[in-house]
């Protein structure tokens, strides 16, 4: 199964649309996963029109619209796995025991806000991973977005997918 995860895309304030690399990999896609700050209800509409699955939430920044279309917390089982999806952890110093303590019955937990790309274990085995953003590089040199395999339960090749610059 293949994932595609993506979080805090902010259109149409920091950028028109999504980046084509990002778009051209919906298809390849069987599951979409996105943590908030989407902004525009636009957005949600193109990915939920052209994912099979998708598994998303709202941020800080959605307004009225998004949360009534999206939970602040949102869970999927796949392949074997427990997936949860939030906006915010709260910083980065503590992630790991913050998010086990408040995420216990998950596997991985893919979350958003920072716009600054993450990848760690805590130590109950729960995976934190944030994507980035594809639109708003925020004090990175580049805007990002993760894919990653999941197959026999087990999450694998894991990407950082650097975009070129605008």
């Amino acid at each position: 199964m293949r994932l595609l995860l993506m979080s805090d895309t902010h259109l149409p304030r920091r950028a028109k649309r999504l980046p084509e690399p990002l778009l051209a990999e919906l298809p390849h896609a069987d599951v979409v996963f996105h943590a908030g700050d989407w902004v525009d209800t636009a957005t949600l509409d193109l990915l939920e029109s052209r994912s099979r699955r998708l598994v998303a939430v709202y941020g800080n920044n959605d307004g009225p619209e998004l949360r009534a279309r999206l939970p602040e917390v949102a869970r999927a089982d796949l392949g074997g796995l427990r997936f949860g999806v939030v906006h915010e952890t709260g910083p980065a110093a503590g992630r790991e025991a913050r998010c086990a303590a408040r995420f216990p019955d998950l596997d991985v937990l893919v979350f958003g806000h920072s716009h600054i790309p993450w990848d760690s274990t805590a130590p109950t085995g729960l995976r934190l991973l944030n994507p980035g953003s594809p639109t708003d590089r925020r004090r990175r040199p580049h805007c990002t977005y993760l894919t990653a395999t999941l197959a026999d339960a087990t999450l694998t090749d894991v990407t950082l997918h650097r975009l070129p610059q605008r």
